[in-house]
């Protein structure tokens, strides 16, 4: 089989040594080197290592287990650094993919707020590590529609969260269900007026519950505790949208029959998985 150059595509190549049991040429037309593989250009990892990497850490494995699974399934060990910085990579291109899409709502959103570990410290309310991470999430698809991540909990934050939804949202809700934090009843009249009326959770056991959210944020904080902390209010950005592409998009749910949210909102992507994702960038 002929190889070509990653590159510019030139032919005109030669071996340039093996490292880590990977041949490596250089290309004498643009005089750079890569790795003999199906890697992405530029990198030492094939499209599917990489999807399996990014994938397991949006499903809650930490990095040090992320690299014994790969030890396990491919024989390599990248480093913490290497997976983060695909993580990071990754995410932003699949939020940069899915650009403007909407769905087809419901009557009935649920929004909830959860407090989100930072810089590796201990949370404590309205310290400098604290950051709160709001959604919100039509009930008839379970669809994360939008998110928002602030200092505070405040009515402008509560506005900002529900703009974001109405980004993607194909009208306004009839009914908002949220617990009892008083941002949500003001934030919910000054962006819907009388569309939207406002329902405080009572909790599980009652008819009138916020369950989804409330379960999703369960599944949120382990994946933060996982990540022993994120380095920053960017860092929480870039990863947090990430997995709201993970959940939407790639990870079926049971509440759906075995879809995910995306297909039930009848929204699709050009790519339907981490590794079609990346694999556009070959």
């Amino acid at each position: 089989m002929t190889i070509s150059c990653k590159f510019c595509g030139s032919i005109a190549i030669m071996k340039d040594g093996v490292r880590g049991g990977v041949q490596y040429y250089l290309c004498k037309a643009c005089h750079r080197k890569f790795a003999g593989n199906n890697a992405l250009p530029g990198m030492r990892f094939p499209p599917d290592q990489i999807a399996t990497a990014v994938s397991l850490f949006y499903e809650g494995l930490s990095l040090e287990a992320i690299r014994r699974q790969m030890n396990e399934i491919y024989s390599v060990m990248p480093s913490d650094s290497t997976i983060y910085e695909w993580i990071v990579r990754f995410s932003k291109l699949a939020v940069e993919r899915a650009g403007k899409y909407r769905v087809r709502t419901g009557d009935i959103w649920g929004a909830d707020e959860t407090v989100l570990d930072v810089a590796g410290g201990r949370t404590k309310s309205n310290s400098d590590n604290t950051i709160w991470f709001w959604d919100v999430i039509d009930d008839s698809t379970r669809f994360l529609l939008g998110s928002h991540l602030s200092w505070m909990r405040t009515t402008r934050d509560a506005e900002a969260l529900f703009m974001q939804a109405m980004k993607h949202a194909s009208r306004p809700p009839k009914f908002i269900i949220t617990d009892k934090l008083n941002a949500y009843i003001s934030g919910i009249e000054n962006v819907f007026g009388a569309n939207a009326k406002h329902i405080q959770s009572q909790g599980f056991t009652t008819e009138t519950h916020n369950n989804t959210i409330e379960r999703l944020h369960g599944t949120i904080k382990q994946r933060t505790k996982v990540m022993r902390g994120m380095k920053s209010r960017a860092t929480a950005k870039v990863v947090m949208d990430g997995w709201l592409i993970h959940y939407n998009f790639f990870r079926p749910h049971e509440s759906v029959h075995g879809k995910t949210p995306a297909e039930v909102a009848g929204i699709h992507l050009p790519f339907d998985s981490w590794k079609t994702l990346i694999a556009t960038q070959v």
